[in-house]
């Protein structure tokens, strides 16, 4: 067997063995000290000044639109991994009168200490799908629930092996 060691960056074929030059890093934030890139042993003076900076962007305060005193607030997102923001959102929504929060999401990573965050939080409940395996969070808090999907996307799959309508798995849910 024959193993060639090649890789392409912008076209140009270079060895695998040499060092990266950095070629294709992004450009450094001005915000960055001359003494932090001395260490780094970067100079100040690059020449390229006339790259975009990559930069985080700041987020908004959060906001709540409409009246929510008396109701139940549901949240949804796709993944639920660091709470933080949840459990921030979820304390302003009580603040503001919702009777319940509950939390919606694909896929329940709960990393660190979130369960812990949800458990002491204002959330009344987590409900997540077991696309990613998370028993030993929902030993750790009584408000992560589970919804197995492992049904539907067997037949999901099933239905598409065999160029079959995927309607059909929702030909029974409700409208409203």
């Amino acid at each position: 067997m024959f193993v060639l060691g090649i890789a392409v960056i912008h076209g140009t074929p270079k060895d695998v063995l040499e060092p990266h030059d950095g070629e294709s890093s992004p450009p450094l934030s001005p915000s960055a000290s001359a003494t932090s890139l001395a260490n780094l042993g970067h100079s100040t003076t690059t020449g390229m000044d006339f790259f975009p900076v990559l930069t985080a962007k700041e987020k908004p305060p959060m906001s709540i639109v409409g009246d929510v005193g008396g109701r139940i607030a549901i949240i949804v997102d796709d993944i639920v991994d660091d709470v933080s923001t949840l459990t921030a959102a979820a304390e302003l929504l009580k603040q503001r009168g919702a009777y319940k929060v509950f939390v919606m999401a694909t896929h329940g990573i709960l990393s660190l200490d979130a369960p812990q965050m949800i458990e002491d939080s204002e959330i009344d409940e987590v409900i997540v799908t077991n696309t990613v395996p998370h028993d030993v969070q929902k030993m750790q808090c009584h408000k992560i629930k589970t919804v197995d999907i492992s049904v539907l996307l067997c037949e999901a799959i099933r239905r598409i092996h065999y160029n079959e309508s995927m309607s059909f798995l929702f030909r029974d849910a409700p409208a409203d």
